[in-house]
């Protein structure tokens, strides 16, 4: 346990940094203060720490077994009659804690943490649309978005209104308008322009097409980066819910059934992993028995079985998405890492197929 916590704490402040970094440019440029990038990173954190919690328990299990094995501790052991089916049960033990911690990560404080981040993402969107009422400057709210107003009158009411849209590589659009008001809408704020016109550039023929209006309502969400206030997303639902899809939940994240019960179980599966991939890291370094040289073709072999398992869980995780009928899936890496752990022990416990197997190529 305590190297898993060394482990841990490694991975989450790379990942962490890697992180922070993002959004450290995302927030300060927007002009956010120090309080709302500690709170987003610590938003971040449980998700963080659901990916790396597998990895670390594999990587403290691979360590223990390799100082074990080089102290010639494990050897003791087995001269005291133990089998690696007994070895191993302190592994089991370990995998459970780290698939409890894992479970609660999962099922609960990951659904809420992401609720929380993406209504703080849709708070300082409103803000960051605040911030575009700027009377007399142009300004440039994302790549490729020019915008100006020239007067605010008291009322709210936004007059002479410039927009250029040059995002797309295949038009440009400039709207111009003698009035605007900024309204709330469920999706986001909006900029109702009235008496405008907008002008539409096709690049690749260079023609100019003209259109006048009354009223045009365009998205000032589409203006900036951070998430809008809407449905909510499949990382939000509870697992209950993701278990028994109903027509409702589907329409509300645009998720098919297959998708939500791929998300449901593989939360469980998740879980899981954590215990296999200790057992797989911790059975495969004892294959082989003692050697002066190391054990760094058992630790190859480990990560090697580590990639194996964790690239048969993302064929298996496509499948499951394509097909509702197939959530069993889900739990393919998690039987494919026990059925090699007792491959790996059965193999430990019969070092004379070594022995013989080098006898007869002498």
């Amino acid at each position: 346990m305590m190297l898993f916590g060394f482990f841990a704490l490694i991975l989450v402040m790379v990942y962490w940094v890697n992180r922070a970094v993002v959004l450290f440019d995302q927030l300060i440029a927007n002009g956010q203060s120090a309080g709302v990038f500690v709170e987003f990173t610590a938003l971040t954190l449980p998700n963080v720490i659901r990916l790396v919690l597998p990895i670390a328990a594999f990587a403290a299990a691979l360590y223990v077994a390799n100082r074990l094995t080089s102290e010639s501790e494990l050897l003791v052991v087995q001269a005291a009659g133990f089998s690696p089916y007994r070895m191993i049960r302190p592994v089991v033990a370990f995998g459970l804690i780290v698939a409890v911690l894992v479970g609660v990560l999962t099922h609960f404080l990951v659904p809420l943490s992401v609720s929380r981040l993406n209504l703080r993402q849709a708070e300082i969107s409103e803000n960051i649309t605040a911030r575009l009422l700027t009377e007399g400057r142009f300004l440039h709210p994302s790549e490729g978005i020019t915008f100006y107003i020239r007067e605010i009158t008291p009322a709210g009411e936004l007059r002479d209104i410039f927009l250029m849209d040059t995002r797309s590589s295949a038009e440009h659009v400039t709207y111009s308008a003698r009035q605007a008001l900024l309204v709330r809408h469920e999706t986001g704020p909006k900029l109702v322009m009235f008496d405008g016109m907008a002008q539409a550039l096709t690049l690749d023929s260079n023609r100019l097409a003209i259109t006048r209006f009354k009223d045009f309502a365009y998205d000032i969400a589409g203006l900036i980066d951070t998430g809008t206030p809407g449905a909510r997303g499949i990382k939000e639902l509870s697992t209950r819910e993701l278990l028994h899809p109903t027509e409702a939940l589907e329409q509300e994240t645009g998720s098919t059934r297959a998708a939500l019960l791929y998300e449901g179980h593989g939360r469980t599966s998740q879980a899981l992993l954590s215990v296999v991939a200790a057992l797989v890291g911790f059975a495969t370094l004892m294959v082989g028995g003692f050697s002066r040289f190391g054990l760094w073709r058992q630790v190859i072999g480990a990560m090697v079985a580590l990639i194996v398992l964790k690239s048969v869980d993302n064929a298996l995780a496509d499948a499951a998405r394509s097909d509702a009928a197939l959530w069993p899936l889900t739990y393919g890496a998690s039987l494919l890492g026990v059925a090699m752990t007792y491959c790996l022990l059965w193999l430990s416990d019969r070092p004379g197929l070594f022995r013989r197997k080098r006898a007869v190529t002498a």
